[in-house]
């Protein structure tokens, strides 16, 4: 699977997945909307014969592309059975 950045703002950003399912893309929607800093979070997923399915975030404060950097790190550590407490 590889990821692309479709649209980036001061406080958005939509990334795109090429040939994805939702086996990671809901663990990374989670780990976002655990994260106090993201606003919003949405999956977009018009025909996926067609079109890529796509992650967009808001975030509050901070970058939305290291909002999404510390929600895959989070989702590795959980399956990789790695804790950093």
């Amino acid at each position: 699977m590889k990821t692309y950045l479709v649209d980036k703002t001061e406080n958005t950003v939509t990334i795109a997945f090429k040939d994805a399912n939702l086996t990671l893309i809901t663990p990374l929607m989670k780990a976002l909307y655990d994260d106090e800093d993201v606003e919003l979070v949405r999956y977009i997923d018009k025909h996926p014969e067609l079109e890529d399915r796509q992650l967009f975030v808001q975030v509050k404060k901070g970058d939305p592309i290291a909002a999404i950097s510390k929600a895959s790190d989070a989702v590795a550590d959980y399956y990789s059975g790695i804790s950093k407490e």
